[in-house]
């Protein structure tokens, strides 16, 4: 008899709530129990509760409601960012520049404290959704920090969210302040001591960083930026039109992450969908025209993440239109996972900072 299927073997069983529409984090048994070490103890490995507002909630209730969502983030944040080690060998500065719109942007600047020769930049963009959360937050202090002693000068942006406490500035407002941000860079790269430019972001920061280069390749100063890594990109905006394309917003709904909650989000930065089909404001919209010719990207996603698949498409969209792009899964890592857990995963967090750093120490100082 032939290797293959065996006679009457069993159909495989699907991962996630695909197979088992009451599986949990905390009863997956992809999830990785370093991870579930922390999250069950706060009441994360139970499916995270149902119920959003709805498309007929008023801009002003959906504000409402992602200023509340934010507190519980920066909340959660700061917890896991408690106690975790810091490097001694960096230094940090903050330097406020001007908006587009006269508004104030804050950089956090943070390098190693023993510099031997130039070192690449990275312009670290916040997640939050792009409508919540902030650069200021231990969480992402402690990331540029590991960044930075890696190897880098790291400059983080705090740049108006489209709700939240910051404030309310839907899109553009973002990205044209990380537009803002990345030209100070590109202008004052002898004063920073910096070669090449890479672009990060996790989550929405992802997205303002996809979206930057597809922006600089339209407006011409793609020789800004010589990469762009996005970790756990939310680049979708409105579900509903690709669910039928992607497996895990249903997979690994409410891990942590309740799907409902995306459309709100989606609303406050985007109001009425003005630019649901605009490739700058959702990613995954990017024609091939958009996407040839970009630099090179790396774009990583985690196996029990709702988001997971909408970041493997784009992946696999920068792959056919000639963009070097490499691709990676973390196993068992909930939404931005490899970001959250530096105190109980230490390998994996590491690992990430490996990762960016040495993405962006492999490129030369020019983007394609």
């Amino acid at each position: 008899m032939s290797s293959g299927t065996t006679i009457g073997a069993s159909a495989p069983v699907r991962p996630g709530r695909l197979g088992d529409p009451t599986s949990s984090l905390g009863t997956d048994p992809r999830a990785d129990p370093r991870m579930m070490a922390v999250l069950s103890p706060l009441g994360l490995g139970e499916l995270a509760p149902a119920g959003a507002p709805g498309p007929d909630t008023s801009l002003e209730d959906l504000r409402a409601f992602v200023a509340e969502v934010e507190v519980g983030f920066e909340g959660l944040f700061t917890v896991l960012a408690e106690g975790a080690p810091r490097p001694d060998d960096v230094t940090s500065e903050e330097r406020t520049i001007e908006g587009p719109d006269g508004n104030a942007i804050t950089l956090y600047i943070v390098r190693p404290s023993v510099v031997d020769g130039p070192l690449p930049c990275l312009l670290q963009v916040h997640g939050g959704g792009m409508v919540m959360l902030s650069a200021a937050g231990p969480l992402y202090r402690n990331w540029r920090e590991e960044l930075a002693s890696a190897g880098a000068v790291v400059v983080g942006v705090e740049y108006r969210n489209a709700g939240g406490v910051l404030g309310s500035h839907p899109y553009p407002a973002g990205l044209d302040d990380c537009t803002t941000a990345l030209h100070w860079v590109d202008d004052h790269r002898e004063e920073l001591g910096v070669t090449g430019i890479v672009v990060t972001g996790d989550s929405g920061g992802a997205n303002l960083s996809l979206a930057l280069a597809i922006r600089a390749k339209r407006e011409g100063w793609l020789g800004a930026i010589s990469g762009v890594s996005a970790q756990s990109p939310y680049i979708v905006g409105d579900w509903p039109s690709a669910h039928g394309e992607l497996a895990s917003p249903t997979e690994n709904d409410r891990y942590w992450l309740n799907r409902e909650l995306f459309p709100a989000l989606s609303a406050v930065y985007d109001p009425g969908a003005a630019h649901r089909d605009e490739a700058t404001c959702w990613p995954y919209r990017a024609t091939d025209a958009d996407l040839a010719g970009l630099p090179p990207h790396v774009v990583v996603v985690n196996e029990c993440d709702p988001l997971r698949d909408e970041g493997l498409a784009y992946h696999r969209r920068l792959l056919a239109n000639g963009v070097p792009s490499v691709g990676k899964v973390n196993l068992g890592l909930c939404h931005v996972g490899e970001l959250l857990f530096r105190a109980a995963m230490p390998d994996v967090y590491l690992d990430a900072v490996r990762s960016v750093v040495g993405f962006a120490r492999s490129l030369p100082a020019g983007g394609a």
